[in-house]
């Protein structure tokens, strides 16, 4: 019950900047130690954070300050990385447990990415401009994996999310979009919300400053795993464009709520509202087919990044063709009269680097591992972190 009742993560907080700490004397003397010790052992990476602090301008340069602490709010300044470490610019050596906020599922410079980069160093890589060569079996092979029907390319998580909701409100006409609190979408203003304090269907309120309410009116903020929220977005029923949800929450991996999601999938099939799986961070790290495949359920729409990505920038937007087809219009063929059916629809989407070679080939390069050691590889990998989770617990 008290796991249920935990504080929604909120991915913005203001910085408590004169909070002066009550702490015993004992308490006092060993954080003054633990400071000293701490600044000390990475010396390098805060003299680099105050030489480059004006020019930089750098959120995690800030993050969890507190006044009583202040000498070591700072980040680790990386030097390089290999397997499971990484090296400061001090000579430290860590554990990398973070792989990249969860891109680096093989490790650090995996012998099957390096050898993409090495190759393509070596050769001319296609430009710029025209279509990709490889962005087609990319596509081919991601809907192998998934089940899901078309396949686009964007550069980040967060554009796909953006592009994801865009395709939404542009298939059914409406506006309207729930999210769930405790949920992260990336970085793009229309999601950036706190759930009203009127509760209920109430609009949002912005994150941060910067995010203007015109964003917030169209989304609501609605508590995960809550009947009530079920209820809520039956109640809106034709007035939603898109249901946007993280399945497997990634500040709350204990949270899989099954029968949920189930319902939810089913609320959203009877209104005709777009079911939108962000799976960021679960997409082919639990299996082949994600979270989909893990509940036993087929979105609308789904995004895929990090780990698709093989270290490079890449956001993908997949789903079913009815939703898809607004970025193209809809399928057609050569030497008949078929034409692009769904051409009302269609919205706009752009990118200078989308399908970057370099990125479709370690995109590539990824999928072929990742189909070829297929079972094997998630069973070791689940039973590692049940190992590791057992230990630590």
């Amino acid at each position: 019950k008290a796991a249920q009742e935990a504080k929604p993560y909120v991915p913005f907080q203001p910085q408590n900047l004169h909070e002066q700490g009550h702490y015993t004397a004992r308490q006092k003397q060993y954080l003054e130690d633990f400071i000293k010790k701490y600044a000390d052992k990475t010396k390098g990476s805060k003299q680099y954070t105050d030489d480059t602090r004006f020019a930089h301008a750098n959120n995690r340069n800030l993050s969890s300050f507190r006044s009583y602490w202040k000498e070591i709010v700072y980040p680790i300044i990386a030097e390089r990385s290999d397997g499971s470490k990484m090296w400061d610019i001090d000579g430290n050596e860590y554990i990398d447990v973070t792989m990249g906020f969860g891109v680096n599922l093989f490790g650090h410079h995996p012998s099957f990415i390096t050898q993409v980069i090495d190759d393509s160093a070596r050769s001319s890589l296609p430009p710029l401009g025209p279509m990709s060569d490889v962005a087609g079996e990319v596509a081919d092979r991601i809907r192998t994996c998934t089940g899901v029907e078309r396949v686009a390319f964007y550069n980040s998580g967060t554009e796909a999310v953006m592009v994801a909701l865009r395709l939404a409100r542009a298939a059914t006409g409406r506006k309207k979009v729930v999210a769930f609190s405790g949920s992260y979408h990336g970085t793009f203003d229309g999601v950036l919300g706190v759930a009203g304090t009127k509760g209920g269907a109430a609009s949002a309120n912005p994150l941060a400053p910067g995010i203007l309410q015109s964003f917030m009116d169209d989304l609501i903020i609605l508590h995960y795993n809550n009947p009530d929220s079920l209820d809520v977005i039956r109640s809106l029923g034709d007035e939603l464009a898109a249901v946007l949800v993280e399945p497997v929450q990634s500040r709350r991996p204990d949270l899989q709520p099954r029968a949920f999601l189930k319902e939810l999938r089913a609320i959203t099939q009877q209104s005709g509202t777009a079911l939108i799986m962000d799976e960021i961070i679960t997409g082919f790290r639990i299996g082949l087919g994600g979270a989909q495949e893990w509940f036993g359920i087929q979105a609308d729409l789904v995004t895929y990044g990090k780990i698709i990505g093989g270290g490079q920038p890449l956001g993908v937007v997949a789903g079913k063709a009815e939703f898809m087809n607004a970025i193209d219009g809809g399928t057609w063929q050569y030497g008949d009269d078929s034409y692009p059916q769904d051409e009302a629809k269609r919205t706009f989407v752009a990118g200078t680097f989308n399908t970057h070679p370099l990125t479709m080939r370690m995109s590539l390069a990824v999928l072929r591992h990742l189909q070829t050691e297929g079972e094997h590889l998630y069973e070791q990998l689940n039973q590692k972190t049940a190992y590791l989770v057992d230990e630590l617990n």
